[in-house]
């Protein structure tokens, strides 16, 4: 085999890999795009709106709940003080990074 047709060979099987990898691509891309558009599409609902405002409500009720019980406990002991202010700093500060993210 001369030397020349191995060079061909081997470039048409490098296009056809290239081909092959770019068509990948466009399909994971298209792939991406549609599941992006549904997403959208879910979350721009008045359905879905009211939805998060319901589990946000829920969420906020839970919150208080727990605060006031721990409360009247931490009034029995001054470590249960400390370790409901800690958790009420770390829940705000996770709270306002999950905000954060979403923002982004």
């Amino acid at each position: 085999m001369s030397r020349q047709a191995d060079i061909e060979r081997r470039l048409d099987h490098l296009g056809n890999r290239v081909r092959e990898y770019a068509d990948g691509a466009a399909d994971t891309a298209d792939s991406w795009l549609s599941r992006s558009r549904r997403a959208v599409s879910k979350l721009s609902s008045g359905d879905a709106r009211r939805r998060v405002a319901r589990r946000a409500e829920d969420f906020a009720d839970e919150a208080n709940y727990q605060y006031r019980r721990l409360r009247r406990h931490a009034g029995r002991h001054p470590v249960a003080t400390a370790a409901i202010v800690a958790g009420t700093v770390g829940a705000l500060f996770l709270l306002y990074r999950t905000l954060r993210r979403d923002e982004d």
